[in-house]
Order: structure tokens, then sequence, then C-alpha cells
């Protein structure tokens, strides 16, 4: 690509009175819905950008979600895809689409710092594979993302749109908040512990972490096993269709299949069955969101669906059993595998490493192969004892977080409902339906291993039967 101009965003203040200037509700903006009206004119990606513009410019010096954005750029790209929409030749149905890239991620045209004060400016001169699908469909790349450093847990100032004073979670933390205010429709995130599907339920936006190795993570610096890039977005639908118009151009991992579904968002199937799943995370829950899913399950059976729990069934009960330990599990994974290259960072600048980037390079080297290798066996053996689900049930859901998002930046928030699916490697859908202390609060929707298709068709009847709050 040629040189364009990187057009910092505004700098990141906060003075208690910012947030009162604005809307009392961050609202997402849905794309699909707008470009039905491409084609007659009535509407334009242009158009479409200057109101994310104006978002941008109303809530990004409250929450600071972008860390880079590219002003010229994304108004040059918008302005072809309103030339293709106008002749009846859109490269995709997400032509046009204002997306945000974590900054985790490669860009060709803006520095990839990953959250770290080691890699401040840096570029790598090139776009990930996911960042060259969505070009090639002619997205509108607008900026970079905040990610916590190394998309991990030390936060980076990014603030939560529905009150500033609490977290977005973390570790696509720039990319939630940026959908749920409407600065963008959709943005790239990635998880391996809980990055996509908590900041999504802390900040009211739909949230997927596909199966494993769905969608190509080159040029992604997440390389763990246990890590998949996906997608944050205003509706359902805008989120399957940036996942999937990713993975039919960059496909998955190599020596993954990658994301396989239909062109259009699945359609919405109700499910006869479905398991709910306690999770190590019921034992922190809040009061108020342990009743929320109660409400749930209740509201699943007066429709008719049979529900499975530890109680009523052998299969949920061993899995219960199997997860509970998933966090203590996923850490030493991850440890081992983060000791290149920490060490390589150490030895470089320790003094710009976070204290828990030096915690998790000193548990590694506490470690073995063996160790290692033992860890492996058990991540296999919880993930057999999922799998037999299946025969039981369509999906499982349970809650994407114990609560609201906590007061205050120097946490990201508990993991504990999230990471026992990271662990499996399943798709994962956080659904912006339930509420605590009048604060966003995910139904987390769960499938197995593959089916996202179906685990979508799940959690579109979902928001049917109990309410899409975006419409």
């Amino acid at each position: 690509m040629g040189a364009e101009e990187v057009t910092p965003p505004p700098k990141h203040s906060y003075d208690g009175n910012t947030i009162m200037e604005l809307s009392r509700t961050p609202r997402p903006a849905p794309f699909l819905n707008a470009a039905v009206r491409f084609a007659s004119g009535d509407d334009a990606p242009r158009a479409f950008l200057e109101r994310c513009l104006d978002a941008v410019a109303a809530w990004e010096p409250a929450i600071g979600a972008f860390v880079h954005i590219n002003l010229d750029g994304a108004r040059a790209a918008a302005d072809r895809s309103s030339v293709r929409w106008r002749a009846g030749k859109p490269l995709s149905a997400i032509d046009g689409m204002p997306v945000g890239i974590k900054d985790i991620i490669e860009t060709a045209d803006m520095p990839t710092e990953m959250g770290s004060p080691l890699f401040v400016g840096w570029r790598s001169g090139r776009d990930a594979a996911s960042v060259a699908a969505l070009r090639e469909a002619g997205a509108v790349i607008l900026g970079k993302t905040v990610t916590t450093e190394f998309a991990a847990t030390e936060p980076r100032g990014t603030r939560n749109p529905w009150d500033p004073t609490r977290t977005p979670g973390g570790s696509s933390s720039g990319s939630a908040a940026a959908v749920a205010a409407g600065l963008v429709s959709a943005a790239l995130g990635t998880q391996v512990i809980g990055s996509i599907v908590r900041p999504a339920s802390f900040c009211g936006c739909f949230g997927f972490k596909p199966s494993l190795g769905a969608i190509n993570r080159g040029g992604s610096y997440d390389y763990l096993s246990q890590s998949c890039t996906g997608v944050l977005g205003a509706t359902l639908h805008d989120t399957w269709q940036v996942a999937r118009e990713t993975a039919i151009r960059a496909g998955g991992d190599p020596g993954w299949p990658g994301l396989v579904g239909p062109a259009q968002p699945p359609a919405a199937v109700k499910p006869r069955r479905l398991a709910v799943l306690e999770t190590a995370g019921w034992g922190v829950a809040s009061p108020a969101a342990q009743a929320e899913l109660q409400d749930v399950v209740a509201r699943l059976k007066r429709a008719g669906i049979e529900i499975l729990t530890r109680h009523s069934n052998a299969a949920v009960a061993a899995l219960e059993v199997a997860i509970i330990a998933a966090r203590p599990l996923s850490t030493g994974i991850i440890a081992w595998e983060s000791r290149w290259p920490l060490n390589t960072y150490r030895d470089r600048d320790a003094a710009k490493l976070s204290r828990a980037m030096l915690d998790r390079l000193e548990q590694a080297e506490a470690m073995t192969i063996d160790d290692y290798r033992t860890a492996l066996v058990e991540r296999a053996r919880v993930r057999g004892v999922y799998a037999a689900l299946v025969a039981q049930c369509d999906a499982c859901v349970t809650l994407a977080a114990p609560g609201a998002a906590p007061i205050g930046l120097g946490s990201t928030g508990d993991p504990a409902f999230v990471v026992p699916f990271s662990l499996l490697g399943v798709p994962a859908i956080s659904l912006p339906l339930l509420h605590e202390q009048k604060l966003p609060l995910g139904l987390q929707v769960t499938g197995f291993e593959g089916d996202d298709t179906e685990t979508f068709a799940v959690a579109a009847w979902l928001m049917q039967e109990l309410g899409d709050p975006h419409g």
C-alpha cells in the first residue's frame, strides 16, 4: 500500500463531566440494516462512516477505545465503497463497514504496538491475514483498538462506555468499547482466556469466539494454542457476516478447515435441549446475576425447551467437575507457551514489562516440558468430556461474567465463566440480553467444535425469544 497519513485520535481524557455530555445509553451502529439502502442511493458507506466519526468525536475522549485512527484512509475506502454500491457491484455484504482492528493484529497503514512500551510505533509493513481479507471484502479499516499488554492482563486505559469508572474488560477492551458506542460496526478481537466474550458482556455488544482455528491468525501476535481470532459486533448478523467474509478469504489457521457456514447469517433454530452450566463462576457471581440466569432458564422452560443441569444429567455433572480447574490448567499452558518471546523481551528491557508478564515468565521458567505435556493430556481429556454432551443437547448456556463490569481500571474482571470454553476450543457467543446494576451482562451460548453455524442458529433463536436490544 502507498503511504497514508495516520491521524491520531484525540487524547484520552476524562474529568467526570465528559460523559454527562453524551447520550446516557451507548448505541451501536448496525451495518447490514443500513446497507439495504446503499444501492438505491438513500444512504451510502461514506455517510455511514461520517455518522460513526461523529460518535468517535463524542465518545473517544471519554473512553479511549483507539490507539491509532486513520481518518484519511477510512474516508478514501468509504468513498470507493460508495461508488461500488451505486454501480451495484459491492465486493461483499460488508463492503463499506467501518471496522476496528485489535492492536495485537498487524496493519500495513498503522503501527502494531501490542499494548507494550517495547513496541511503540512499531510497524511490520504488512496486513495480517484477517485484515487483508477484510480489505478484500471492502471493509473500511478505521483504526487500531486498544489491547492490554500482549493481549494479557495489564490494562491500557480504555473505559467502559456505560460508566467510564468501570473496566471495559480485556484484552479486546478497545474493540468492545468502540462497537458498543457506535464508533465502528464491528471489530476484530482475540481470545485465549476470555478476551472477546467478557468485554462484550461488560460493554453490551455481541462477541463471537469461534471454534479453534476458524479464522486465520497469520500476522496476529497471539500464537498461543488456545487463542482464536473472533469478532465483536453491533448485531448478531453483523458479527456473523464479518467472521464469514474474513474466513472465506483468509481461511482458518494452517491445518484447520476454517469457519464453515452459509453466506447469510444462520436462521434461528429452536433448540430441543440446552445444558445450563454453572462453571466455577457460579460461586463468585452476584445474586442479581444468578437471578438473571435463573429467569432465563424459567423462560426457556415455558417455551418448551428441555433444560439439563448438573443435578439432572450425568454428562453435565461430569463436565462441571472436569472444568472446575479450567483456569489454572489454562494459565499453566499459556505460561509455558509464553516463555518465548517473553524471555527475549526481558533481556531487551525488563522495565518495560508489567509485573504480570514477569510473573508469567517466572512461572514458565519453573515448569518443565513434562509439566506442559501433562497439562495438554488433561486438556484433551476435558475436551472429550465436553464432546460427550453433543449427544445430550443442542448447545449450552451460562453467564458471560459474574456480574456487571467492576468499578476501577486496574483489572479487566473475573474470567471464571469464560475460561472453560477457551480451554475447550469451542464456539462461544455473548448475547447482550441480561442486566445487573442497570448495566450490561451477557448471556453466553456455547456449542461444539466446528458447529459454529449451529451455535449461531441457537443464539439467533434466543435473541428472538428473549428480546434483541438492538432490533
